[in-house]
């Protein structure tokens, strides 16, 4: 793999940013999207698009979003490679929660260091998922995602369900499933959908019965399983 050039940290990030918010169909991003995820000004955006544009590490044109170039999805992609390997050491191999890791790999992931990081893959034993259920591109940069899943808050009432990612990694969020004992391979069936709110009455098979809210069930991702 060819070396890249040097990048700043914050350049780095909104490649990996703008990668994340364009999904598998590749949309183009607006700025206003960046915004929010970024918790930024439009004007800094927009001065930030104009120089990775100028880099040829994206696609932008005012008002009509923007897309990653074939070499800007390669280094964003590289990114999200060292992000999510330094995310699997530090709870399989250091013992952290993984609701503390994500600082802590956003630090890790500027490091250079190719070597390193194959190394560090092979170490792992070549993971496909870190812990919080998300695909780890492999040294080539493919990526495996999972088939047929959906959302919890899409499941059918009556449905048995495995989780199988957490699409939010805020803390808030990944402490309060610890406290309710549901995590990756936890298997849920869906009671009920309450008209008011759309929260769901669900039992954690093994745990407990609970509701959870829309929110809640919106960033959990889950495969449908026919038997318990």
């Amino acid at each position: 793999m060819a070396k890249q050039e040097f990048l700043s940290h914050s350049e780095e990030n909104y490649l990996k940013v703008i990668f994340q918010l364009a999904g598998q169909e590749r949309l183009k991003v607006s700025t206003n999207a960046l915004a929010d995820k970024l918790c930024a000004k439009p004007s800094s955006i927009t001065d930030m698009l104009k120089k990775l544009s100028d880099k040829k590490l994206i696609s932008y044109k005012k008002y009509q979003g923007c897309g990653l170039t074939v070499k800007g999805e390669v280094i964003a992609i590289q990114i999200i490679r060292k992000h999510r390997l330094w995310e699997t050491f530090l709870v399989s191999k250091l013992s952290f929660g993984w609701e503390e890791v994500h600082d802590v790999a956003e630090q890790l992931e500027h490091i250079q260091s190719i070597k390193l990081i194959d190394k560090l893959d092979e170490f792992l034993d070549f993971p496909k998922f870190d812990p919080h259920g998300d695909p780890i591109p492999d040294r080539a940069g493919n990526i495996t995602y999972r088939k047929s899943k959906i959302k919890l808050a899409e499941a059918a009432i009556n449905a048995v369900v495995e989780v199988v990612s957490v699409d939010e990694d805020s803390p808030s969020l990944l402490k309060y499933l610890d406290e309710i004992g549901l995590r990756l391979g936890s298997r849920i069936k869906v009671f009920e959908r309450i008209p008011f709110d759309s929260s769901l009455k669900i039992e954690i098979v093994g745990v407990q019965k609970m509701y959870i809210s829309e929110k809640v069930a919106d960033n959990i991702g889950v495969r449908f399983i026919e038997k318990l």
